[in-house]
């Protein structure tokens, strides 16, 4: 089966997957990787395949914001992915989660427009438990704060008129916000799949933390290493 957003074949598709919004993080990823070939750099979708002690997988980046990354998710399952992690980065609400920590998404507040068009107000966004198991047993092997919880996913990085409710959030138990999250469990739960999805604090959504937003420090770097060690290790302990 022809894939044709996403430009690849189902053939060559393994089981499992990484996904990450960043094209230039895919092959960071792939890089992990033994017998790698890349498949398709199509817009903002690059796929790589290859190996991770005996496992195949996919690394495929899915840009930014729910509605690009579902078109992802919707093409990976159709062509046989049945399990996807996501290796993202998001913005936390709590002092105790500062940048450089690791957060295991175990469900996402639908805050975002792209899920109300697939299912009813009220249906929950939730992660697969045997993957958050695996992503916070392998994070927890690395050093530094892991911590697992609700996510919330929102379609506004900037504010408008329009204040973002990061308080009331925040206030409900969340513990970070992101981008698309939400759209990955809804997808994997209407499509039969499982998904999971860990997250490198990168800054403070907080207003009453927020300093000067800097993704791009060694601290937040440290993370993103650490987070992907942790998904491949999981894809393995869930193969295995």
């Amino acid at each position: 089966m022809y894939l044709p957003i996403l430009q690849l074949q189902s053939e060559d598709l393994p089981s499992y997957a990484l996904v990450c919004g960043d094209p230039r993080r895919a092959e960071v990823i792939s890089q992990k990787l033994t017998n790698v070939r890349e498949l398709a750099f199509a817009r903002e979708y690059r796929t790589f395949v290859g190996e991770y002690n005996g496992v195949q997988l996919a690394v495929v980046s899915h840009g930014v914001g729910c509605p690009g990354a579902a078109v992802c998710f919707e093409e990976l399952i159709k062509g046989g992915v049945t399990t996807l992690i996501r290796v993202g980065t998001a913005g936390s609400y709590s002092a105790d989660h500062p940048a450089g920590s690791l957060v295991v998404s175990t469900a996402a507040v639908r805050a975002d427009g792209l899920t109300r068009q697939l299912v009813p107000d009220g249906f929950p966004a939730v992660a697969d438990g045997d993957i958050v198991n695996a992503l916070l047993e392998k994070a927890l092997e690395s050093e530094g704060v892991v911590k697992k919880g609700i996510t919330v996913t929102l379609d506004a990085f900037f504010t408008g008129v329009v204040e973002i409710p990061h308080k009331q959030y925040k206030a409900s138990g969340a513990i970070a916000v992101e981008m698309e999250i939400a759209a990955l469990y809804i997808i994997a739960t209407l499509r039969g799949a499982r998904a999971g999805a860990i997250l490198a604090i990168d800054g403070y959504a907080d207003s009453d933390l927020a300093a000067e937003y800097d993704p791009h420090t060694n601290v937040v770097a440290n993370a993103i290493e650490r987070e992907i060690d942790a998904a491949l290790g999981a894809i393995v302990k869930l193969a295995n």
